[in-house]
């Protein structure tokens, strides 16, 4: 299991990464768009769409790291009043539930993703843009947050059963 964590946490650090470069793709791409339009009045006619493409990619290549890292927003004034061995159970519980249902979405991601591509479902906009392209980038965040999920739900489990805190 300890094996299973720090491929997790390994998995969640390079989608961290990937995410990185592309917020850092967006931005030069905005500002080629800001200068292009301010000196000769022209556009990229790519600007609106790729940085939409690339914000769900960041959003969901992010996650599984925001998780790890405990930046999610969690419900902890109530778990803090509780005895430690209880509010384990209950994280435990909490991030078991919300496991099974982040592997519902992922399934239904990864159906989304290949009836995309089987169909060659392109964007609407000039660029006709493969749909599937963004569509992995947030199957591969999705599944990055889903294994990170599993991950502490492991981590929490094993807390309860030895005592020790959860990292």
């Amino acid at each position: 299991m300890k094996t299973f964590i720090n491929l997790a946490e390994k998995f969640s650090d390079w989608t961290a990464r990937i995410s990185a470069v592309i917020l850092g793709l967006m931005t030069l791409l905005i500002l080629t768009e800001i200068f292009l339009w301010n000196t000769i009045q022209k556009t990229t006619l790519i600007s609106d769409e790729y940085s939409a493409y690339g914000l769900a990619a960041i959003i969901f290549l992010g996650a599984g790291y925001c998780l790890k890292e405990k930046g999610h927003i969690r419900i902890t004034l109530i778990l803090g009043f509780l005895p430690e061995k209880l509010a384990r159970i209950i994280t435990f519980i909490a991030t078991g539930i919300t496991t099974a249902f982040m592997g519902y979405l992922w399934w239904y991601l990864f159906k989304m993703v290949s009836a995309t591509y089987r169909y060659h479902s392109t964007s609407g906009t000039l660029t006709h843009t493969p749909l599937w392209i963004p569509q992995t980038l947030m199957l591969i965040g999705a599944a990055g947050f889903l294994i990170q999920l599993a991950a502490i739900t492991i981590k929490t489990y094993q807390a309860i059963s030895t005592g020790e805190e959860v990292v």
